[in-house]
Order: structure tokens, then sequence, then C-alpha cells
């Protein structure tokens, strides 16, 4: 009797570690992700604050992936959302989860005053830190820490190319950013206002820090071209479909696009070729993670999902619209759908509007006041 139970203590043991060594040989990221997912589930909700792109989520993709998460969505402008987390959080109520949007008010509101939490440790899934699954092999950060503010889009000649009335004005006789600065068309030349609406950033970032253009370009452009400036993307649109002007610069493509749909009078140049190259940027294509989160892991997973093949297939194919096409920067998501001309090339040198040396808008904001304060007196 000693004997058996002995030999039966003995396979209960091999038993017990076997059955540890087997949980162990789990690769830790799976284990990792199976604890985050169990944590997220408990947490059971995730408040995703959403500028640009809230159909990502209304796909129903990431819900069906994760029925125990239920997924509120804050939409709004990043001029809106921004400011609407600052003021929460000085009314003490930690809200937001994730923030989702362009790069302007992130970069300038979350990330500026520190409501941010690191990122780049929370990506778990192979498939996304994978970077051979990522444009030039790397990850895209704004933030010089490379932690914060990951960057998933990248759209070739996006972020505001110049649009203009094509019963007015030949594209051809265009093939510099200083071409703008000839006096027939002074009078004729319509702005949306940066300091007003932040949806133009991007092209504000290209002019002012482009080597070939900066300040010099930017004084020309306000001192002489008596510009008419707009804070509202529609009026400046309807001023250049009825004909009041003849150019927009800067302008948000995706307002072009929509109108041109429509069938009004209106076009972007191709800036492919202009003599200042073409950008890359990344529209509304930015994903942080707010810190004092009520649901972190909730957060964590959605960030994981969003990054994952599936969630970059979702994104392109929900907000890609005829003239405006969305470009992942993971490689293995097809871009049959992006026309050859906005495909990005291997090699090939962009201006890249999400580098976090072109990244701050304010000086430009800070120099167009002065020039229409010296305009205006």
């Amino acid at each position: 009797m000693i004997v058996e139970r002995l030999l039966a203590s003995f396979l209960m043991c091999l038993a017990i570690e076997g059955a540890a060594h087997g949980a162990d040989s789990r690769p830790a990221w799976q284990a990792e992700w199976e604890r985050t997912v169990k944590a997220a589930e408990a947490e059971g909700q995730l408040t995703v604050y959403m500028s640009g792109y809230s159909a990502v989520i209304e796909a129903g993709v990431f819900q069906k992936a994760f029925p125990k998460i239920k997924v509120t969505i804050v939409p709004g402008t990043g001029t809106q959302l921004a400011p609407r987390i600052v003021a929460e959080r000085r009314g003490e109520k930690f809200l937001a989860d994730v923030y989702n949007g362009g790069g302007t008010s992130l970069y300038q509101v979350l990330y500026s005053g520190k409501m941010l939490e690191p990122l780049r440790p929370a990506l778990m899934l192979p498939e996304v830190t994978d970077t051979s699954k990522w444009w030039e092999g790397k990850h895209k950060y704004v933030d010089r820490e490379a932690t914060y503010m990951f960057v998933y889009e990248g759209n070739v000649s996006s972020g505001g190319s110049p649009a203009y009335n094509t019963q007015l004005i030949n594209p051809k006789d265009y093939r510099s950013y200083w071409d703008f600065l000839n006096p027939k068309l002074k009078g004729k030349i319509g702005s949306a206002d940066i300091r007003r609406i932040r949806g133009v950033g991007p092209s504000v970032q290209y002019l002012y820090y482009h080597p070939d253009l900066r300040v010099e370009f930017l004084r020309r452009f306000y001192q002489e071209m008596d510009v008419h400036m707009s804070g509202d993307f529609r009026q400046a649109m309807d001023w250049l479909a009825a004909g009041k002007v003849a150019v927009l610069l800067p302008m948000q493509s995706s307002g072009t696009a929509k109108a041109k749909a429509q069938g009004l009078p209106v076009d972007e140049f191709d800036t492919n070729h202009f003599k200042e190259g073409v950008n890359i940027s990344s529209a509304f294509g930015q994903v942080a993670l707010v810190n004092r989160a009520p649901h972190p892991n909730a957060a964590k997973v959605f960030v994981n999902w969003l990054l994952s093949r599936e969630g970059q297939t979702t994104f392109q194919k929900v907000m890609s619209t005829p003239g405006d096409a969305k470009s992942s920067r993971r490689v293995d998501v097809p871009k049959d759908h992006v026309p050859p001309s906005e495909r990005r090339r291997d090699g090939m040198k962009y201006f890249d509007i999400d580098d976090p040396e072109t990244k701050d808008i304010n000086p430009a904001i800070k120099l167009i006041d002065e020039i229409l304060a010296g305009r205006n007196s």
C-alpha cells in the first residue's frame, strides 16, 4: 500500500510538473496577450476618441472579434476632441482610453501636455511587432522618443495638395509652389486659415518646413497675393467652385475630392510633377494611448487589433472613397485601390509630414499671425 501511495504521488507530481511545463511553453507574447484580453473582457468597455475614422469601429469587425468589450466612440474634429479631454481631466474625469486622429491636435495638446501613455510596450501581437510587415521595415512614430504616437497611414501627396477651379486654371502651367506667386493670381487665391481650423496642418507644415520653401515663401505668399482667408472648409470650397478664387492653398484633400465627386469644377494639382516633390502624410491615421485610462487593457487590445492586418485592411476598406484612397503603412495589406501615382515607392525621397522635426505647427502659425497683422495694419 505504501509503495502504491508513493507511486501515485510520484505520478501526480509528474502530471503537475508536465502541466506547468506545458503552460510555460507558450510564447511569452501569447501568455501576455491572453492575460490582457481576459482583463479587457473583465473591464467590459472601451472609449475611443475618434477624429475622422469612426467608421473603422462602426464597421463592427473589432466588436465581432471581441464581443465582450463594448466600444463607445466619441467623434469630432481634433480641435474639438483634444480640448475636450483637457477639460474633462481638469474636472477629474478620466474618460478616454484611446485617441485616434490627425497629428496636429494630438501632438500640440495631448503629447505636449504629457497626457499620453507609452504605446510601444503595449504592442504584443507578432504580426504587429514584426517591423518587416511595415513600410521601410520600421514602425513610424511622430514623437522623438518613438514611443507615444504611432502612425499607421502613409498617403503620397496627401495632406492638402493645392486645389484649383478647372474652368479658370490650366494645371500644366504650374510646376512649383513658387508659381503661385505669379502676379496674375493676386486676389484670386483662397486659404483655409490654420489659426482657426487645424485640418490643413499637414499642408502648412510642408510649406513651412520644406527646405525649398520655408519662411520666404510663406511671407511672400501672404504679403503679396491678397489671399482670401476662411475658417470654414465648405466656405473655401464654395469660393473655389463659384470662381471667386481660382486656387486654394492650403486646403484639405478630402474636401476637394468630395466636391469633385459632386460634379463641381474643382480638382487638385498633381504635385508629383512639382519641383519640390511630393509629401507623405497620415491624414487621421495616428493612434495613441491616453494615460490614466479607465480601461487600459481594453485599450491595448484595440490598438493591437487596429494595427493588425485585419485592422488595417478594415481601415483601408471603409475609409477609402473615390478620389481619396487611404493607404496603410503595412506592406502586407493590398494597395490595389490606390492609384499608381499615389502608391509609395521604395527608395523614393518623400517629404514626411510626420517626422518629429516637422511636426510642431506653432512656429508656422506664429509667422502667419505676424504677416497678416502687418498686412492689415
